[in-house]
């Protein structure tokens, strides 16, 4: 299993029967000894696991689980419509069955909305939360129009062409890593038409807004400033209202910073999740 022709990826990758659907999921080092507990991470919207592993294959020191959602990347068409309550507890199903008891839950955009979504239904899974290029959910500030039109279209995976003559529209900052592009398109594998459609309706209707100040975690909101698909002032709207959150802005970041800054992001990653429990965190490990 690669990620890309020049991207090996190390992952134990199966699939799972979890919450009554069978899902590829993979994960990293779960097997081997570690100071940290795994990270959960949640993709976007129509985004395989291979777009994301080079961020798992550089955080060595701990483990990493991810799934391809219903009709993406090689998780079978969903046959019936899904929520975020339902795929929350398929998640902790899975965690269940890979005998994970506690993660940092991490998200990028659409994942981003569910991240929020599992760590309010499953708190005692939850130790710490990390939100990316994310907002939310309907009560958001929307981005730029021409990169939302292009965002909603399944072209951008199936069709490559489309992808590479729109990526700046979509993505925006990439001056920092120009290679990026090529990189990032050759780890898509397009979701099918019904598991894309599925996924958009999954959010249909959905804000965390109400909830956002009762997430008693220790949150990092993390934004790029020239992210055309969600604008900065999203993070600085989750950050604002949940209790324990730092927000860090990416300078020239766009919509893929995690990809193109990703020596800035993995440091940022790991002292945030490596700092010293909080007293809150404290009392309630007792």
């Amino acid at each position: 299993m690669t990620a890309s022709k020049d991207e090996p990826m190390t992952a134990t990758v199966s699939m799972m029967e979890a919450g009554g659907r069978k899902l590829r999921v993979a994960h990293w080092r779960l097997g081997e000894k570690s100071d940290h507990p795994p990270v959960l991470f949640f993709n976007g919207i129509g985004a395989n696991i291979e777009a994301v592993a080079p961020l798992a294959e550089r955080l060595t020191e701990r483990g990493f689980i991810m799934f391809d959602m219903p009709g993406t990347g090689n998780s079978p068409e969903p046959t019936w419509p899904y929520n975020p309550f339902t795929m929350s507890w398929t998640a902790s199903r899975i965690l269940e069955q890979l005998g994970v008891k506690q993660v940092d839950v991490m998200g990028v955009s659409w994942g981003g909305a569910m991240a929020q979504h599992f760590a309010l239904q499953h708190p005692r899974r939850t130790r710490r939360l990390v939100l990316v290029a994310t907002t939310a959910g309907m009560l958001m500030v929307p981005g730029n129009p021409a990169a939302l039109s292009k965002m909603t279209d399944p072209r951008r995976y199936i069709d490559a062409k489309f992808m590479n003559e729109h990526f700046a529209t979509l993505y925006g900052g990439m001056t920092k890593d120009p290679s990026g592009k090529s990189k990032h398109i050759g780890r898509l594998k397009p979701p099918t038409p019904r598991g894309y459609v599925y996924q958009l309706l999954a959010m249909l209707g959905w804000t965390s807004l109400p909830a956002l100040p009762f997430i008693g975690k220790e949150t990092l909101v993390m934004m790029g400033d020239d992210d055309q698909i969600v604008p900065l002032i999203n993070g600085k709207i989750l950050a604002g209202m949940i209790p324990n959150a730092t927000l860090e802005v990416f300078e020239g970041g766009g919509h893929l910073f995690l990809l193109t800054h990703a020596d800035e992001s993995v440091a940022s990653l790991r002292k945030f999740l490596d700092a010293p429990a909080t007293d809150a965190e404290e009392r309630r490990a007792a």
